[in-house]
């Protein structure tokens, strides 16, 4: 029993090695400039972890065949091991992970702790439960004053846009998050009610939006297609219908989009959705 136990060890860690190798199983085509940076950051730590598993593995399976009960037990010799060799793979052990650590946290902070390049276009993102509502100023490029006092689902004024205030008046407040390809795009998020979490898997990019709180962000789309945004965060009852949709843009169609009114922006983006199939190249 020892033995084939040890066969089943060595099995699975194969099948499990050969799941990466093949490509069957990985993530969806990166579509921001940051995309390739955090790709190449998850393979390098997926082909470290996976050495390092697979060893394991395979020395556990070695142990259970070399030491399997063949009816001939003889009393087990107990071990003090060996100091030495122990503090010297902890060391190399701590080495590698904090190296791949230190890594990783350079990617993460060129996307999130840098600021949004001069001139990029922005959006006011807010979530509630169970929707992404997105703010856009419109041809003034101003966004107009918010007050919590003036949300109104009936109203369909979900953001509290203050009518009083003349900067508000070619506002856009939508659904459907439009970004322009090979631009970068400022996103200011916050929520009504708990914290939500923004997330498009082409983006490479998932952020809190967290009530109380203005949190930026910023990224470079580059592939022109139409991509789901959910929600990452247990929100309530209804959180897996928490799903808006992110359109990219060429420049052209852009700029014609941001410069229209919110009644001819909302038709125009109904149109652009149907003509931009959703990507699912998952």
């Amino acid at each position: 029993m020892g033995r084939a136990l040890a066969v089943f060890l060595w099995v699975m860690t194969g099948l499990s090695v050969w799941m990466f190798l093949s490509g069957r199983w990985w993530f969806p085509r990166a579509i921001s400039e940051h995309g390739p940076a955090y790709d190449q950051q998850f393979l390098l730590t997926i082909i470290v972890v996976g050495v390092a598993f697979a060893a394991a593995q395979i020395a556990l399976g070695y142990a259970v065949w070399r030491f399997a009960d063949t009816g001939q037990a003889t009393r087990a010799v107990y071990s003090h091991g060996n100091n030495r060799m122990e503090i010297l793979w902890t060391i190399i052990t701590a080495a590698i992970f904090i190296t791949l650590a230190l890594l990783g946290q350079r990617v993460w902070w060129g996307l999130h702790m840098t600021e949004a390049p001069p001139g990029s276009a922005q959006v006011h993102v807010v979530a509630q439960q169970f929707q992404w509502n997105f703010h856009y100023p419109g041809p003034d490029h101003v966004f107009g004053r918010t007050r919590p006092e003036k949300i109104s689902d009936e109203t369909i004024n979900y953001i509290g846009l203050d009518s009083d205030d003349p900067a508000s008046k070619d506002d856009t407040v939508t659904q459907t998050l439009v970004t322009k390809a090979d631009a970068p795009v400022q996103l200011i998020l916050n929520s009504r009610d708990v914290t939500h979490s923004f997330w498009v898997p082409q983006l490479r990019f998932k952020q809190d939006a967290v009530p109380g709180l203005d949190v930026k962000v910023h990224f470079t789309p580059k592939v022109v297609g139409q991509y789901e945004i959910a929600c990452a965060e247990l929100c309530g009852q209804q959180h897996y219908k928490m799903r808006a949709y992110m359109l990219v843009l060429p420049a052209d169609e852009y700029d014609e989009l941001v410069a229209m009114s919110q009644a001819d922006f909302n038709k125009r983006v109904t149109e652009l959705v149907k003509k931009y199939p959703l990507n699912t190249n998952f």
